[in-house]
């Protein structure tokens, strides 16, 4: 049976995505040589590139007889994404719902929760 497409990043998609976004752009070379332990095949890398491409996460351009990545989205807005998806999935398209479940699992120190009483204060004050 043929593996779900994942609408978020894989693990190995990650991993090359935080190369160009450390590099901006790179060849698939460049990547290879940039990830570091674990190795990745050169054809592993390129594959997993072209995997990219095709999800609107990167986009390339021929200099010579190699091709350029480069990200077409930041990091921010991959974050968004993964969140959008959490959300969706597995709290009902409610954020609130989620920030309730984070706050359930974390021991906040005294300046993330004035921190956070600040955001929330900004939040009821901008409605």
């Amino acid at each position: 049976m043929a593996r779900k497409k994942s609408p978020t990043l894989t693990e190995a998609e990650l991993r090359l995505m935080d190369v160009l976004w450390r590099r901006d752009q790179a060849t698939v070379r460049e990547v290879v040589d940039a990830l570091g332990v674990p190795p990745l095949a050169y054809n592993t890398v390129l594959t997993t590139l072209r995997i990219l491409e095709k999800k609107g996460y990167v986009k390339h351009r021929a200099v010579g007889r190699a091709f350029v990545y480069s990200t077409r989205i930041d990091q921010g807005e991959a974050q968004t994404t993964v969140i959008d998806y959490v959300v969706s999935r597995f709290f009902d398209n409610s954020p609130r719902a989620l920030m309730l479940k984070l706050l359930d699992n974390e021991e906040l120190v005294d300046n993330e929760a004035r921190r956070l009483r600040t955001l929330l204060e900004k939040t009821k004050r901008d409605k």
